[in-house]
């Protein structure tokens, strides 16, 4: 049988990979990377540039020498740039020049990349995205005067340039262009060395798909920590002479020795594309259940993918670390003899904002709830995280939305001090299996004072909503 041919050796890639070696030992399996770095975490990247991590190694879960023991041909510096499917081969280019790989099938675990557009002046120095070890790399030798090199693993970028943002000016004052994931992350972590940061966000609260509970508490908590948040406050442009000087925006622009792009990422498809297969309607790559393109004996998975909504049943595009992670292990258990669906997905994520966590899952806004077809109701509310006598209890604030005409559990979001946002999968659990809120408010939650108080505030919002269902 051909190789199974794997494009990206990060999340969905190896996860494809390493389990079909496991299924099926004597398959041949090769990896192209195009990069160095294998298998590393994405969403590490914002605590290692703070400096809660220490060392870019510490984000790699597996390196190169540990995939070569799993008898995985991994070809770092080999960008794939054609899959032909009518011959079966792939075509890279490497060190050495073309190579062409047949295959028997083919994993395009191609990701997604950072968007900068429309933005004017996001390639200035001083002006970065976070996408990668490379970013991160180049950010933390950038804002850290005390960054030590020897921890810096310089793997992702070459000493030149790593000797270019080391040897430059730490910023007084740095503006987070997005109040995302990554704007908020990199908000705290700017913050602890020493920077004014400030956030400035299009829309009219942070974390748009949180709701807005989650954005006005998160943007309070960034407040208090010495962050300034800007508001339905668009960027037009990074503007500077040869290095970022100021942020433009509509009536008015902001100093900064530094900007920080978070404006979104979009899945790189253009290798799917060129071989036949059909992007969905959000723009990622369309699949099966199985993960299967448009094409014979191709499949995609990871950031260029999408997937199927556990509520609402249609493709979606969810780019997260365990989506990645869990499509690429079932294509590589399909493959070794066992059909294994690649699984839904709710949008279930947290987040950290210095003190705060924040979780969401499915439908938070009755508006995307209404797009998708519900008449949607919702109600928030806030309750303790502990029984109140018991030490370190915090509010905890939750909001649940639920179908008005059926009673089923659509999506929340929740924020709190006090491990408030695990409590997300809670519903996350729900809306796999069409809970109603009657049902929720019944479930058989754990209760000890220094856990939760007796009514969880996860029931706490189903009581309350279900009076309007």
């Amino acid at each position: 049988m051909d190789p199974f041919v794997v494009v990206g050796g990060d999340a969905a890639g190896l996860s494809a990979a390493s389990k079909l070696k496991r299924e099926a030992p004597d398959r041949e399996v090769v990896v192209f990377e195009k990069g160095r770095w294998v298998s590393y975490a994405h969403c590490g990247t914002p605590y290692y540039v703070k400096g809660e991590v220490d060392s870019l190694t510490d984000l790699v879960s597996l390196s190169p020498d540990e995939v070569a023991e799993r008898d995985i041909d991994l070809r770092r510096e080999h960008e794939v740039v054609a899959v032909d499917p009518e011959d079966r081969v792939v075509v890279a280019e490497g060190p050495a020049g073309r190579v062409e790989q047949p295959y028997g099938d083919v994993l395009l675990g191609t990701g997604a990349r950072a968007r900068s557009d429309p933005i004017e002046g996001a390639d200035l120095f001083g002006a970065f995205t976070l996408h990668g070890l490379p970013d991160a790399t180049a950010i933390r030798a950038f804002v850290d005067d005390g960054f030590d090199p020897e921890t810096a693993a310089l793997g992702p970028m070459s000493p030149d340039e790593f000797r270019r943002h080391a040897d430059a000016d730490p910023p007084e004052t740095a503006a987070v262009i997005g109040g995302g994931y990554v704007g908020v992350e990199m908000a705290e972590a700017l913050a602890a060395h020493g920077i004014d940061v400030h956030v400035l966000q299009r829309g009219s609260h942070l974390l748009g798909g949180f709701g807005a509970a989650v954005g006005e508490a998160v943007a309070d908590e960034l407040a208090a920590q010495g962050v300034t948040v800007h508001t339905d406050t668009a960027v037009e442009a990074i503007e500077g002479e040869g290095r970022v000087e100021r942020v433009a925006f509509e009536g008015g622009a902001l100093d900064a020795g530094a900007a920080i792009v978070g404006v979104g990422i979009a899945p790189n498809t253009a290798l799917a594309e060129d071989a036949g297969a059909d992007l969905g309607p959000s723009g990622a790559v369309a699949v099966d259940r199985y993960g299967r393109t448009s094409v014979e004996g191709v499949y995609a998975a990871g950031d260029c993918a999408e997937s199927r909504h556990v509520v609402s049943g249609e493709a979606t595009w969810v780019p997260l670390g365990l989506t990645a992670n869990r499509a690429g292990r079932a294509i590589g258990a399909t493959l070794g003899g066992d059909p294994t669906p690649v699984g839904g997905v709710a949008g279930t994520a947290v987040v950290k904002a210095f003190d705060l966590g924040a979780g969401r899952t499915g439908f938070v806004s009755e508006s995307a709830a209404r797009e998708a077809g519900f008449d949607p109701v919702s109600e928030t509310i806030t309750a303790g995280s502990r029984s109140g006598y018991y030490p370190g209890a915090e509010e905890t604030t939750v909001t649940l939305t639920a179908d008005r005409g059926t009673g089923r559990v659509l999506g929340a979001s929740v924020v709190g001090r006090d491990r408030a946002a695990k409590r997300i999968d809670t519903v996350a659990t729900a809306l796999g299996s069409d809970t109603t809120v009657a049902e929720m408010e019944r479930l058989d939650l754990a209760y000890a004072p220094p856990f939760s108080p007796v009514w969880d505030p996860i029931l706490v919002a189903a009581k309350v909503l279900r009076d309007r269902v």
